[in-house]
Order: structure tokens, then sequence, then C-alpha cells
């Protein structure tokens, strides 16, 4: 073979060697698999789990229930090789896998450490309603053993008190049927996009108990009670006189200016740290008359800064 010969076979082999470079570079960028969003839901046994998981099934979320804990980043991984097809998972963990529940801590360092963002739905109901419903199905609690249901619920809360802790959100399934839970649902996981952040406004009476899935509780009390004006007693918040007259109470306006201030601050600081829900509890006597004007006036306000709001009334009409 010539040495021209040699030079043209070499250039060949040199620019196969570039186009198959080349090649396998781009193959590779196209082969990195999309980690799936991921969200955990557990809670209370009784308080709803099962609904919450089938209305993300509803949605188009890939759903394992009962899912050992230590299975979790294995899930995730699985997901990301689907080629898209997974690209939404829902993983229902709760105390049935009791004796896996330890490797839950371990499961979400992992994830973490791998960059997976995933967030925390915590279904919670008061004690009352745990028992009228274990009782309406006449069903143990998985954890009561030879006790009561309520030895049961107290075993459960104690576990599950550091998850609830870190849940982005919870929800209080006390007083809501199956399609109020739905609903909830809905509002904070429909759509394509997720929003920066979303925060639910509530007005409650304290009279009524503390909101269990409340973040922030503001209290009202310090400004006179409508209740004790005979014209707007019968009225609520939501009327334009009774709103009136509670912001022309003094320091009505500046807490309101101020209270917007400070959650500004607040919703800035949960972003920083990703979470995605504040539950904003506003208290008065009754739930009827200052925290329903106040939680209407700071709900817009905050929709004004770019915060998704949902606006709920819990003890309006109740008295």
């Amino acid at each position: 073979m010539t040495e021209h010969a040699h030079e043209r076979q070499n250039d060949r082999a040199d620019g196969a060697a570039d186009v198959s470079t080349g090649s396998t570079k781009e193959k590779a960028e196209a082969a990195v698999p999309a980690i799936p969003e991921l969200v955990i839901i557990s809670g209370m046994s009784g308080a709803g789990r099962s609904t919450a998981a089938k209305c993300l099934e509803d949605l188009g979320w890939f759903v394992v229930d009962n899912l050992p804990p230590e299975l979790i980043p294995t899930m995730v991984e699985l997901g990301a090789r689907s080629q898209g097809n997974v690209a939404r998972i829902a993983v229902v963990v709760d105390v049935r896998g009791r004796r896996f529940f330890d490797n839950l801590r371990q499961s979400l360092a992992d994830l973490e450490a791998k960059h997976v963002t995933r967030r925390i739905v915590f279904l919670e109901s008061s004690d009352d309603a745990l028992v009228r419903r274990f009782e309406s199905v006449r069903r143990p609690h998985p954890l009561q053993g030879d006790g009561r249901i309520v030895d049961g619920i107290a075993a459960e809360r104690d576990l599950l008190r550091e998850l609830r802790g870190d849940a982005d959100l919870v929800i209080d399934t006390s007083s809501l049927n199956v399609h109020e839970l739905r609903a909830k649902m809905d509002a904070q996981f429909a759509g394509d996009e997720e929003p920066e952040l979303r925060a639910t406004v509530m007005s409650f009476g304290f009279k009524y108990g503390l909101p269990v899935d409340a973040d922030l509780v503001v209290d009202c009390r310090f400004l006179p009670n409508p209740h004790w004006v005979p014209e707007l007693r019968p009225f609520t918040g939501l009327n334009e006189e009774v709103s009136d007259y509670v912001f022309d109470q003094p320091g009505a306006k500046e807490f309101l200016n101020q209270y917007t201030e400070l959650l500004q601050l607040i919703a800035a600081g949960y972003r920083r740290e990703g979470k995605r829900y504040v539950t904003i509890a506003v208290g008065c006597t009754g739930g009827k008359h200052r925290s329903v004007a106040m939680s209407e006036k700071l709900s817009a306000r905050l929709a004004t800064e770019g915060i998704e709001t949902v606006l709920v009334h819990r003890d309006m009409g109740r008295e």
C-alpha cells in the first residue's frame, strides 16, 4: 500500500471516529432520564389516605399503595427509566407496613441526595372523627392490638409525629366528606403547572377549637366584636357593613398591612426551603364576623403578591 493510500485510510478512520464520538455524546445526552415528580401520602388511618390516592390516580399519577419505604428510591429510578411514561408517582405509606416504617427517614435522605423533588401530604383527623369512622365500618385500628380504638390512634399519632412535622401539606379531614377531600386534592394538584406557593387562608372561631392543619395562627379578637352591634349581629364578615365596621376600628388596617408584609417575608423563606403549601388561620371568637372580614382582605392581598390562595370559612354559619 502506498504512503498516500495509508494517509487516505487514516483520514477515513479519523473521520469515522469523530462521527462516532459525536453520535455517542448526543445519544448520551438524549438518554439522560427525567426524574419523575414524587408525592408521599401518609397520615392517620381512617383520615382519607385512600381517597387522596384515588384522586391523584384520576389526575394521571402512577399510584402505589402501601409500598415499603425502602423501595421508594427504587420506584423513582424505575419511573426515570420509563422514557417519560411515568412522570408523576404517588406512594402511600402507612402503619400497615410498620416494620418497614423506620426505613422511611433513610429513604427520604437518599432521595434528597439524588436531588429528587418530593412532597409529603399528611392526612389528619380528630380522635372523635376517627373513632366514629372505625366504629361505622366495625373494623379495628391497625395498632390497637388487644386495646381500644383510642389506644391504637394514640400509638399511631406518636409513630407519625415526626413525619407530620416534615409534611409539605397537612389536610384535616375531621369535618370533610369524600367529595370535599377530593376537591381539596384537586385544588392542590390539578393543572399542568405547579405555582411557586399555594396558601389556604382559613377563618375560624376559637370557641370551636384551633385548626389542626394550620401552619400560622393569628388572633383578631383585639378588634371590637360586631356581635355586640344589634344591627350587625345577624350578618357575617362577607357583608359590606360588617367589613367596613371591622376595618374602621383602630389598628385593623395597620394589622392587615403589617401582617401581609410579614407573610411576604415568610413566603420568601418557604420558597427557598421548597415548601409549596401554607395554611394561615385567622381567628375570632365565633368565626363569623372579624375573622371572616380579615380573611377576605388578607386573601386578596396575597393574591396580588402572586400567591395562589384558597379561602375557607370553617365556622361561618355554625352558630
